[in-house]
Order: C-alpha cells, then structure tokens, then sequence
C-alpha cells in the first residue's frame, strides 16, 4: 500500500487494552489511522456495517459479529482481517475470503498455555497430587498416604488425537519429558509424526493401547462426535481421558456414563453447556478433574495474541505477507 491505512479496531477498548500492549498499540498507530471502535460492549452487526466503510484492515477478537453478507457489502476497501484470537470459523464465512481479502489469526498465541494446561492436568491424573492433598487436609497423613503409589510421566504410553497447534505444542512438551507418545491425526503422515517424536496410529489402536489419551482435535464436520460410546469402550480399564480442546468431537453423555462407571478417569476444560450448571453431574464425580474453559487463559497469551497480530499487519503493510495466514482452501480442516 502506498497510503497509511484505515484500521478499524473492532472489539470492545477494555479487551483491546488487554491483547494489545502499549508498544503494539504505538506501532498500529505508526502502521496507519487507528480507529477504536465506539462503546464498551461487543458491536452489533448493523454497528459494524457502518464502521467498515473505508476500512483497509480489521482487527478482530471475541465478540466480533460475524461478517455477514451485509457487513461484506459495506466492505468496501477492505484487504485485511487480523483476528487476534483463535478459530475463525464463526466469524468469517467463504464470502470473506472473495475479491483477494486475506485473512490472518493469532491461534499459535494460545498453542502454549493450553499445552501447559494439558500437561498440568496430565500429570494431576497421573500422581493424584489433587487427591492427596484433600484426603491429607480432610483425613490426615495416614489417609493421604493410603491413596499408594502414582504413575511417571517418563515411558508412559500417551496418545494424543489431532497435531494442529496446540497437538503439535502438546506433544513436544510430553516428548521432552520422556513420555512415549502415539498421534492420531488422519491428515499428519508418518513421516511428520516421527519428526514429531510420535508414532501414528489408527484411531482404535491408539484408544485400545494408550493408557492416557489427549484430546486436540479441531470442532470440524469430520470431526464430530468421532468419541462415542463405542470409541469410549476401547480404553482401558483405568484410562485417563483429557480434554482441553473442544466438546465437538465426543458424545458427552457417553464420556459421562464411562465415567460415572468408575471405570476410567478425566480431566476437562471444556463442556458442552458453558458455563456448567451447578447441578452437572460433572461436579460430583470424584474421578474427574474440572476447569470452566481456562486452560489458554495468561496474561502472556494475551499478550502474545496482541503481538502476533500486529505482526501480522506490518508483515502485510511491508511484503505483503503473512505468517499465520488462513486461505478458503484451510477452512475445512481448522476449527
């Protein structure tokens, strides 16, 4: 572009001030006309229909309405979309990706954190630290210690389903720690598993023989419910199953009935009815670990978020290119 560009900020200025540091904010105003958008509350579709006109970039985050045919239609000079948040899906539909508008996002922003979070909850299942210390501080010493030995993380046998950002975060974390890991993923070769430090397995193989499995898998129609009763029943007696990605891919009554049985164990970020009622009958299973959709929730990702994309944009402004590109053609395989 040979002309500063119009950039509309477009979510709410308390959330823009989180993502975005005062460095980052300083260099989108050096970058182009900054325009934030008006309120403190998420915009409506027809509030931002009327803001887009003349706009050259948007950035987006949660609680950006959906482009719709009709905000498209008052996109008038629009080229660039920089969604400082994860899955794009809702947001921007194929319309968006016409008349050589690009498109950009900050997933790989929160790859760390629910990395983190996954290895966390893994290693809570596997030595019970939680359990003990509330049997040590409701029963005591001698009531801690009978809960016995746990597991090591080192040589055990993990199986994560999926190697998008955060799998691929997953499984690095776990491999650096000696854990011998299995993938899942039907678009990952084998070549690109082993470069990974993971043997790909068949989905049934990898339920059948991994002691622990990790969900990662993305919210696609492909995707949808692939872990049901049947898929449930493969794991073994005493398996740990972690979910920190999404409810999409599995039939929660069937997760719940596997656990209610006694029969494995669980650790879950995610759920489908958000937030979980008070009488969820998650909330009063021992044998599961819950968190109310935490797992990529730091500051650093925050921040990380609001640096990628401004990245994003000067990468565009400067060579036209863009290192977290989404194209139409991705569209089907993301989340």
């Amino acid at each position: 572009m040979t002309e500063k560009p119009n950039i509309l900020i477009a979510m709410r200025p308390a959330l823009f001030d989180q993502l975005f540091s005062e460095e980052q904010q300083t260099r989108l105003r050096e970058m182009g006309a900054v325009t934030l958008q008006p309120g403190g509350d998420n915009l409506s579709e027809a509030q931002l229909t009327r803001l887009i006109s003349g706009r050259d970039i948007v950035i987006t985050s949660w609680g950006t309405p959906r482009f719709s045919d009709v905000v498209l239609a008052a996109a008038d000079r629009l080229q660039l979309i920089a969604h400082s948040a994860g899955s794009i899906k809702r947001l921007l539909p194929p319309p968006v990706f016409a008349d050589d508008r690009r498109v950009t996002h900050a997933a790989e922003a929160m790859a760390i954190p629910v990395a983190e979070t996954t290895l966390l909850l893994i290693l809570l299942c596997l030595r019970r630290f939680h359990q003990i210390d509330r049997a040590f501080k409701e029963a005591g010493w001698a009531a801690a210690k009978a809960l016995g030995p746990g597991t090591e993380l080192e040589g055990a046998r993990i199986g994560v389903i999926g190697a998008g950002h955060t799998g691929r975060a997953v499984i690095k974390k776990l491999s650096a720690l000696g854990a011998d890991l299995w993938l899942y993923d039907p678009y990952a070769s084998e070549a690109q598993a082993a470069a990974m430090s993971a043997r790909k397995a068949g989905l049934e193989t990898l339920l059948r023989e991994c002691p622990l499995v990790s969900l990662q898998a993305p919210s696609t129609p492909e995707t949808y419910r692939m872990l049901g009763a049947e898929q449930f029943s493969w794991l073994q007696d005493g398996a740990i199953f972690i979910n920190t990605a999404r409810t999409h891919p599995i039939d929660e009554a069937a997760l719940l009935a596997e656990l209610q049985s006694g029969r494995i164990s669980a650790a879950l970020d995610v759920f489908e009815q958000e937030p979980l009622p008070d009488d969820s009958p998650f909330r009063q299973l021992d044998n599961v670990i819950i968190s109310p959709h935490m797992a990529a929730v730091t500051d650093q990702a925050y921040r990380r978020q609001g640096r990628i994309t401004t990245d994003e944009v000067a990468s565009y402004l400067s060579e036209g290119k863009l290192r977290y590109e989404v194209t139409r053609d991705m569209l089907d395989k993301m989340a």
